[in-house]
């Protein structure tokens, strides 16, 4: 069946729309409801869902999204509050990850510190089908609980190696001691630089006297709000996960906290590396000038 290029468009300016837009009250589109949808709107007589997807997959490819239209798919985001704190921070970040290197020579080391809370210890209650050919992977949906534990991680930024301790607790009586053991292989460093950002166990009173009574060999480097990208250890929390926590199966918590013990060495050795940082102090500003619309905070 042959469609004209305005039936075409009309069909991509259906995908692009929200459903509430035409009256239907689904979230977001699929094939088979963008087809009923686009005739029900008169947009085309019939259509297959088949063909709907071809026509999505060949929109034009200098669409700033990508080369198609893809309603399945969302992302989310978080909105930063430009205000004058947030950008000093951001700014004051972006010069120390700059300087990484020229620090590292100068006996100082920048250190970022995530935590990945309330992993659950799960065990699946049949044991998993390995992958062969023609069949992926399997898993039993059905599994036990043994607990969750708060996985605490630091990335070298200099190296892109890690450290991580498990703690029963995400709180700062847990985190205080165990971010002495993180910090205890630079024993030797003149000065660390700590990126973290603003959660309760970092910003308690406790933990900032703990913190102060330290400096100035030890200097934190807060985070603005709602700004957690700025954080490397992002990276290599997602990193670390997809390799060695996704697909896991534990039959206790020691078991799960020994496997990422093993698992921080085995990481280290074969794929630890410093993460390939594209935003810099001159970037940013750029960014923030030249960007309408950002929300901004009057101080």
């Amino acid at each position: 069946m042959f469609f004209s290029e305005s039936e075409r468009q009309a069909i991509e300016d259906l995908a692009r729309g929200a459903p509430a837009s035409v009256g239907w009250s689904v979230t977001h589109w699929s094939l088979r409801s963008l087809a009923r949808a686009a005739v029900e709107q008169e947009v085309v007589d019939n259509i297959h869902h088949t063909t709907i997807g071809d026509f999505l997959r060949a929109v034009d490819p200098h669409l700033r999204w990508g080369r198609c239209v893809q309603p399945h798919r969302s992302r989310t985001w978080k909105t930063t509050i430009w205000d004058e704190e947030a950008v000093a921070r951001t700014l004051r970040i972006l010069s120390y990850y700059e300087r990484i290197a020229s620090l590292w020579r100068r006996g100082e080391v920048v250190v970022a510190v995530d935590e990945k809370p309330n992993l659950q210890v799960l065990e699946r209650a049949a044991p998993t089908q390995l992958v062969r050919p023609g069949q992926i992977e399997r898993q039993e949906f059905e599994y036990h609980r043994h607990g969750t534990l708060n996985l605490l991680i630091a990335l070298t930024l200099y190296n892109g190696h890690m450290g991580a301790e498990c703690l029963d607790k995400n709180d700062g009586e847990h985190f205080r001691p165990a971010l002495c053991r993180l910090l205890h292989p630079y024993a030797w460093a003149k000065r660390i630089h700590l990126v973290m950002d603003n959660g309760a166990s970092h910003t308690s009173d406790d933990t900032t006297e703990f913190l102060a009574a330290r400096a100035p060999r030890i200097q934190v480097l807060p985070t603005p709000p709602d700004a957690s990208w700025l954080n490397q250890d992002e990276a290599l929390l997602e990193a670390f996960s997809e390799r060695y926590l996704l697909r896991g199966s534990w039959c206790g918590r020691t078991q799960m906290i020994h496997h990422i013990g093993t698992s921080t060495a085995e990481y280290n050795r074969k794929f630890a590396h410093p993460f390939a940082w594209q935003w810099s102090c001159h970037a940013f500003k750029y960014w923030l000038n030249n960007t309408p619309g950002l929300i901004r905070c009057r101080t």
